[in-house]
């Protein structure tokens, strides 16, 4: 009997590409939802990846809500802790963001560890063990955690800082048998299964269509969905993951960079692909102003300070692809998806 593992979150971009790796891999899989009606669409978007057969259900539960989790963890061998709010109408609000996030993560931890689930692979943020300010030299590993009390912190980053201490916390007060587990993506890239989750690959999407009409001084720890999937499950199944937390940052890259290789590889579908360089100041004045979503991204302007990997190297055998294939394959995928028109050049050029 294969077993069971409850992925939380299912609509989600990232929880989709773990419940299509945990269906590949021979798991049996339960996913939330916020409602009866996204099962369809779940299941839609994981027949693009994967065939669930039998081997996929679901289970309606909300972060902010203490319904249906007993019910969605029961049975369950394992639980990928993927679902959190990120961005939307509660982006300029900390107090909004931190109480689903870190109530939400103990909503689960709560009904797993009454569950006796073996193990919660919970997905916090590279952005949780940082310094406060990325202009610092240096590379970073998991033992640094980001101060929640300094006041330039976006709300994201607060947020998802508070969930993952909050739910450390609650795991140090239990004495059942669930482990914990945390991993510390950066930014999030790679293919997409439906048009209806691009989640963090927008910013590809904006390059492609023209919508960034310049690059801003922005450097990237790129890694790949697939990769994160793969290193949830890693964790998930390793005895050296109990109890650690693990980055998975993947490679380095300047957005720049990013704009020449999709100028270079994609031929007439990247023409719209600005490779202008926008001042600082300008981003700056254009996140508060024009477009909320550079908020997030802003702190890492000429950034200084990076991560590393070689932990979940060591302990669960783990290498991300190289980020200049994760940001052509992610484009590709726009394209076939519809998410970006194709181009054509004409006779003339």
């Amino acid at each position: 009997m294969p077993e069971t593992v409850l992925v939380t979150g299912g609509s989600g971009y990232i929880a989709g590409w773990c419940v299509v790796e945990l269906l590949r891999r021979g798991y049996r899989v339960r996913t939330t939802v916020r409602g009866h009606s996204k099962e369809r669409v779940v299941r839609e978007t994981v027949a693009a990846g994967a065939d669930a057969g039998d081997r996929l259900e679901f289970a309606v539960a909300d972060l902010i809500s203490d319904d249906g989790w007993n019910a969605a963890v029961e049975g369950v061998d394992h639980v990928l802790h993927v679902a959190s709010p990120l961005g939307g109408a509660v982006a300029d609000d900390s107090d909004a963001m931190i109480a689903p996030a870190r109530d939400g993560a103990l909503r689960v931890l709560r009904a797993a560890t009454a569950a006796g689930v073996r193990r919660v692979v919970m997905t916090s943020a590279a952005n949780a063990a940082s310094p406060s300010s990325y202009a610092e030299e240096g590379v970073t590993d998991e033992t640094l955690w980001t101060d929640p009390d300094d006041p330039t912190l976006i709300p994201y980053r607060r947020s998802k800082t508070l969930a993952e201490r909050a739910a450390w916390d609650f795991m140090a007060s239990c004495d059942g048998p669930t482990e914990l587990t945390t991993i510390l993506p950066g930014a999030v890239l790679g293919p997409i299964l439906t048009t209806g989750t691009i989640g963090s690959v927008g910013v590809v999407q904006r390059m492609l269509t023209g919508a960034l009409r310049g690059v801003p001084r922005i450097g990237l720890e790129i890694v790949d969905v697939r990769d994160l999937a793969d290193v949830h499950i890693r964790a998930m199944t390793s005895p050296a993951a109990a109890g650690e937390r693990f980055l998975a940052t993947g490679e380095f890259t300047w957005m720049l960079d990013m704009a020449r290789a999709l100028r270079e590889e994609l031929g007439p579908d990247a023409d719209r692909v600005s490779t202008r360089r926008i001042p600082d100041v300008a981003v700056r004045l254009a996140a508060r102003f024009r477009d909320p979503s550079l908020r997030d991204i802003t702190p890492a302007l000429g950034r200084r300070n990076r991560h590393t990997t070689a932990k979940a190297d060591r302990l669960l055998d783990w290498r991300p692809r190289p980020a200049r294939e994760t940001v052509l394959d992610c484009a590709r995928s726009l394209l076939a998806h519809g998410a970006v028109p194709h181009r054509t050049r004409s006779a003339t050029g």
